[in-house]
């Protein structure tokens, strides 16, 4: 089993910043891979970014250049550095985890219970 908790969320203004992380506890096999996902109201699920146990990063388009997502290993613990944010990045943010990526889709087994992000303009 793998306990995933967020926090660092928040209120900010469009052009800040904010670091959200995600405390992980639990089999390590089974936290390989971690993604960062979130959830605007009235809209579904999308995935933010992810990170494999090969430390290679992919981001979705919408974040790119503007978002970067970490891991401290010894610390248990997942990054989302948020840079330039813009008010449609308001949202709900998950931090999910499995023993493979499954790239942007909803398929990892284990996620936490969010973090809120509001960005006004």
């Amino acid at each position: 089993q793998v306990q995933l908790v967020e926090f660092g969320g928040g209120s900010e203004q469009a052009g800040g910043s904010l670091r959200l992380s995600c405390a992980a506890s639990g089999d390590t096999y089974s936290r390989r891979c971690m993604a960062w996902f979130r959830q605007a109201p009235g809209k579904g699920r999308e995935g933010v970014a992810r990170i494999g146990n090969d430390g290679i990063a992919i981001y979705a388009d919408s974040v790119k250049g503007r978002f970067t997502i970490s891991q401290d290993n010894a610390k248990n613990t997942l990054y989302l550095q948020m840079n330039s944010l813009k008010p449609e990045d308001t949202a709900m943010y998950y931090c999910a985890a499995g023993r493979i990526c499954y790239g942007f889709t909803l398929l990892y087994p284990y996620w936490g219970q969010g973090t809120q992000v509001t960005v006004s303009s």
